[in-house]
Formats: structure tokens, sequence, C-alpha cells
């Protein structure tokens, strides 16, 4: 698989098929248009370009609902459930967020927000949504064993470096890659340092991406930057 960190949460994953999760482009960079959408809740930094790509989405099952009407085919599911489309699994985990859709000015009630473990060509990718943190992270890694965790490291709207490293200790994920920082001032934060407090504390490994830069993972997650 490869995975390729568009920007802020939004990455795409290359295998079998293509699933782009919360398609917001911050810098304008379209990426290869993808089979599938996985949407994490409804917030514009997130929503982003999902309505105009117009392939097919998955989602919590009020935005999906919310979505459909506007054209969209969609695969609603809810949290702790499995689905799989065109052979790859999408699990939805908690997220502890806000998740209301802005449309036209009224902010509409979407069910709330949500992560994924989706698992393509034998990889588990945890994408932990916009969350603080929560103790039921280690479940998350009892369970579905992920190779890669993507968290959220911003603070303000979601966790910041503090809790993100404590949230990897919980998940276990061998790799961990920083997401939803540095978008705008009001989320800024060091990458690297949060990469050199993991990597001397714990056995687990960090790799800071640049937008547009991509990993190409195995299923024994040695990787090399491309």
């Amino acid at each position: 698989m490869r995975l390729t960190w568009i920007g802020h949460a939004c990455f795409l994953l290359q295998g079998s098929r293509k699933v782009l999760v919360d398609p917001f482009f911050p810098d304008d960079e379209h990426p290869e248009h993808p089979d599938m959408v996985a949407l994490t809740h409804g917030h514009r930094d997130h929503l982003g370009e999902t309505i105009h790509l117009g392939c097919r989405t998955i989602a919590i099952n009020e935005t999906a609902r919310i979505l459909a009407k506007q054209g969209l085919s969609t695969r609603g599911m809810n949290i702790g459930g499995t689905v799989i489309e065109d052979g790859v699994t999408f699990t939805m985990t908690p997220a502890f967020h806000s998740g209301g859709l802005d449309m036209d000015g009224a902010i509409v009630y979407g069910g709330g927000a949500a992560g994924y473990v989706i698992g393509m060509d034998g990889i588990q990718v945890y994408h932990a949504g916009d969350t603080g943190l929560f103790s039921d992270m280690k479940l998350i890694g009892e369970l579905y064993r992920p190779d890669v965790a993507l968290l959220p490291i911003g603070s303000t709207y979601t966790m910041g470096p503090r809790e993100a490293m404590m949230a990897a200790q919980f998940i276990g994920a061998p790799l961990v890659i920083p997401m939803h920082y540095s978008t705008w001032p009001v989320i800024e934060q060091d990458p690297i340092a949060f990469k050199i407090a993991i990597e001397r504390t714990t056995d687990l490994r960090v790799t800071v991406l640049k937008p547009g830069e991509s990993l190409q993972l195995d299923a024994k997650i040695n990787h090399s930057q491309v």
C-alpha cells in the first residue's frame, strides 16, 4: 500500500483500491481520483470536496443520508460496525469531537464524529479522525492491531502532542504519523519535537510527512519514503 498525506487530515491510500480519507485539500493539490471516500465527520475541513468528487462515500449514518440527498452514492454505518466495500474493510471507531455539517449557512446534525480502521492488502491503517484522548484507544489497539496510526496533534480542536503521545502508546501501532496540525496558526505544532519525544521514550516510530509525500508500506511495515 502507498500512503500519501495530502495535508491536514486528508490521506490517500493506494493499493488494490484508492481510498481518500477526509478530502479537504488545504494547498489545492488534488490527488488522483479515488475509488471511494471515507469521511470522519462533516466539518468543512474534512468534508472538503466530498460532494464534488462524486464517488462512493462511507460515513456515519446521518451524514451519509444527508450526502445521499446531494446525489452521492453513500454507505452509512455507525460506531463499532464494519463494512466491506470493493474488498476494502472499514471499521468505524469512536472519536470525541463534534460533527455538524454547515449546509447553506445552517449547522445540520450529522451524527457525530468517528475514526476508521481501514484494512487493505494486508495492512490496517487507523485514522483517528478529529478526537481528544480516550482510554478505549487501548481497545482499538487490542482488537484491530493497526500497523499505522494517523493521529491529530494540533490541539485547540483535537488532541495536542502530549495527549497524542499517550494515544500512540494506547494504540501500539508500530508506525505513527501526525496530522491535523499547522494548517492554520491556531493549530501550529512542531511535529519533530513530537517525533523525538515518542522515539526517546517508546519503541514506536514516527514518520513526519510533508503535504504530498508518500510512504510505501508492506504488511511488516517496512517502509520507504518516496
